[in-house]
């Protein structure tokens, strides 16, 4: 059986493709580093906010800073932009430290959350703005400007009022007046928060296409994981201040380095575990082969395994069984809560079961995923208190946060 996971991923591949063109393999055509974080600390108010990041950022490259609330992802990007100053560390431009630098001389630009138009000036005054204060000529900057407008899809909208546009207008806008200053580097503080499902979708694709294009690098701030997963080159997921992970959206969701990632990135079931021997290993009462090595014999581990991964099988054929406590149509799949020696798994099938009813499961080798122990084991994965509700609670206090 094609498992939901293999089909969501090829999703993001497939998009990835879209947006790079017809034919296009590479996604970043030079490795080369433009940005470098050594050491960078920041605390406000005896709270640490950033502790001794250490992040190199590839030239040409779209890369997301991922976290919840607080994480510092906001804060790592205004000392890139010189809006902030670290307390401890260097951020290196090409090689050069540009700590003393202020922000009108590093060769980056800026979209906020709110763009931060002016409302006062029309959409070519307001892409102009920048230009100005270069001290173009007139003629350079209708040029640069009809150039900007047609990139953003907004050609023939030079003489309108900027608060007479939509939210995804306006923040054409914001993304035009940035690049007709030609940064080097474009840093996006969580643009798509204020706009809605269908609209952010759209933008998604049109900011990565932008970013082809033009051939400068991208750093995105978010907390929304399909947003990271679905633009970006790699991801760096960070929380408490720290990195947790750097990858590709395919290397973090399908190998995450702790239970912290393994939640956030997705959901998952995270199991105490034992690591029997290579590619052996006991969870939930039951031993199944894995392909996983490198452990001590009988060491402690986390166990990761994705719902859609979990194949239900009928009880007398199950590895390991369960009763269902509460199914969900979700559209694609019914999601079920399905009690496991107390332990409360979520599972994505295509078929239905009544609650109540008893399933064996199987899991196949390549499903499951182990990891070292860490300070988030045993924090997340057991979904006892999971309901719908409370997760849309929790992702609108995080868009206003």
């Amino acid at each position: 059986m094609i498992t939901l996971i293999r089909a969501r991923m090829a999703h993001f591949k497939n998009l990835n493709r879209a947006m790079q063109g017809k034919g296009s393999v590479s996604i970043m055509e030079d490795n080369s580093t433009i940005i470098s974080l050594r050491g960078i600390s920041k605390t406000f108010d005896d709270e640490v906010i950033l502790d001794n990041i250490d992040l190199d950022i590839k030239d040409k490259e779209f890369i997301t800073f991922l976290g919840p609330s607080g994480c510092g992802k906001t804060t790592m990007l205004r000392i890139i932009a010189g809006f902030l100053e670290a307390d401890s560390g260097k951020v290196m431009f090409e090689g050069k430290d540009i700590n003393n630098l202020p922000p009108h001389k590093r060769q980056v630009n800026t979209i906020f959350q709110r763009y931060q138009l002016f409302p006062h000036l029309n959409v070519y005054e307001n892409v102009a703005f920048g230009l100005r204060n270069k001290h173009m000529k007139e003629k350079e900057i209708s040029k640069k400007v009809e150039e900007m407008l047609s990139l953003v899809n907004l050609k023939g909208f030079q003489r309108r009022n900027v608060a007479s546009l939509s939210g995804g207008q306006q923040q054409r806008v914001a993304i035009a007046r940035a690049l007709a200053v030609e940064p080097r580097v474009l840093l996006l503080d969580e643009p798509l928060a204020a706009l809605d499902l269908k609209l952010r979708k759209d933008m998604q694709v049109e900011l990565k296409n932008i970013q082809k294009r033009l051939g400068i690098t991208f750093i995105f701030v978010t907390h929304d994981q399909q947003e990271a997963l679905s633009m970006s080159d790699r991801v760096v997921v960070m929380n408490e201040g720290r990195i947790q992970q750097i990858g590709t959206p395919l290397d973090i969701y399908n190998e995450p380095k702790n239970a912290f990632v393994a939640d956030f990135i997705g959901e998952s079931n995270i199991l105490d575990g034992v690591m029997l021997d290579d590619f052996k290993a006991k969870f939930s009462g039951a031993v199944f082969q894995c392909l996983d090595k490198g452990f001590a014999v009988n060491e402690s581990v986390d166990i990761v395994i994705r719902p859609e991964d979990v194949d239900v099988v009928p009880v007398k054929e199950g590895a390991i069984l369960g009763t269902i406590t509460s199914n969900t149509f979700k559209g694609v799949h019914f999601e079920m809560i399905v009690d496991i020696q107390n332990f409360k798994w979520m599972i994505q099938t295509t078929d239905y079961y009544p609650v109540g009813t008893k399933i064996g499961i199987e899991i196949e080798p390549d499903a499951i995923h182990v990891m070292k122990k860490s300070k988030y084991s045993g924090m997340f994965g057991d979904y006892s208190s999971f309901s719908d509700e409370l997760e849309k609670l929790s992702d609108l206090t995080e868009e206003e946060d």
